[in-house]
């Protein structure tokens, strides 16, 4: 049972391993959208965002409802919007870290050539 729930949240995460997937998510956080909406905002073909939307579908991240001759997506779970939230905080955090490094490799990189 405990393999079963890991695999769950390997497919899940590889779900949204995909940079335009995760823009899609980040706009239907704002508010159900449809193909030619997003299409619109992420700067991308049809093709590739319909490709994306049916791998989002299909692991149950999204939803689509037929209005009229359109399909309107949207977030299953709201609580995508807070896992998106909390990845750009790690993101941020590690970029912290990161630039801190960086910060303290530069001084020592300074102190060396003056020492020279």
């Amino acid at each position: 049972m405990h393999l079963e729930m890991q695999k769950f949240k390997a497919d899940f995460f590889k779900a949204l391993a995909h940079p335009l997937r995760i823009r899609i998510l980040e706009l239907l956080s704002e508010g159900d959208k449809n193909v030619n909406e997003i299409k619109g905002l992420v700067g991308s073909e049809g093709s590739a965002v319909s490709q994306q939307l049916t791998i989002l579908r299909s692991k149950n991240i999204v939803t689509g409802t037929k209005d009229g001759n359109q399909v309107i997506y949207s977030l299953r779970d709201p609580m995508i919007v807070e896992l998106l939230a909390v990845a750009r905080q790690i993101f941020n955090n590690h970029l912290v870290d990161t630039i801190s490094m960086l910060d303290k490799f530069t001084e020592s990189e300074i102190e060396t050539e003056s020492e020279k």
